[in-house]
């Protein structure tokens, strides 16, 4: 048997060689995760293309225009929320949030499908204090249905929702504010 030897100043040590053995191994990748589902694309797509542009590894997407939905601030609530002749749709948000993250999709969806009845519009929590202290916003994702320029009764919803109840969630709702 090969022994390995160390000496030093003060000590002198003998071990014995350990045989090496090489292990292979095969993986499989599944079509699936190469293409997510649909409803993880755009969600997928918003991640990647902020952390391409990153040096940060864990960068977080930023919130932009998209199918319909526009980010404003506080010095455009007033003009696009409060006065506007039509139902808006607040969703307040944050960059960090998860399942602020997850309801995109949906929310472009939305905007995408009641463009003729009603306008959706994207909050940012963080950069926003006056508005997330005006309006009580204390989970997010949250949605305020605001129709001119009240908040309507019974529309807030915090939290991740799916879109079938999304659309129910706003179905009720405009149909209550009577919106056809």
């Amino acid at each position: 048997m090969d022994t390995i030897t160390s000496t030093s100043a003060s000590l002198t040590l003998s071990l014995p060689a350990v045989p090496l053995r090489t292990l292979s191994s095969s993986i499989s990748v599944s079509s699936s995760l190469l293409f997510p589902p649909s409803h993880l694309s755009s969600t997928l797509r918003l991640y990647s293309e902020k952390t391409r542009f990153s040096n940060s590894p864990y960068a977080v997407p930023k919130f932009t225009v998209t199918s319909g939905i526009t980010e404003i601030n506080q010095t455009q609530f007033k003009e696009t929320v409060l006065e506007s002749e039509r139902p808006v749709l607040v969703e307040f948000v944050a960059t960090w949030c998860g399942p602020c993250r997850l309801i995109t999709p949906a929310m472009e969806a939305l905007a995408k499908e009641y463009e003729d009845r009603l306008t959706v519009v994207k909050i940012d929590h963080d950069a926003n204090p006056q508005l997330i202290k005006e309006y009580k916003v204390y989970g997010l994702p949250s949605l305020i249905l605001f129709k001119n320029g009240q908040e309507v009764p019974g529309s807030r919803k915090e939290g991740a929702i799916t879109k079938a109840k999304l659309k129910d969630h706003v179905d009720v709702l405009l149909e209550s504010i009577s919106v056809t």
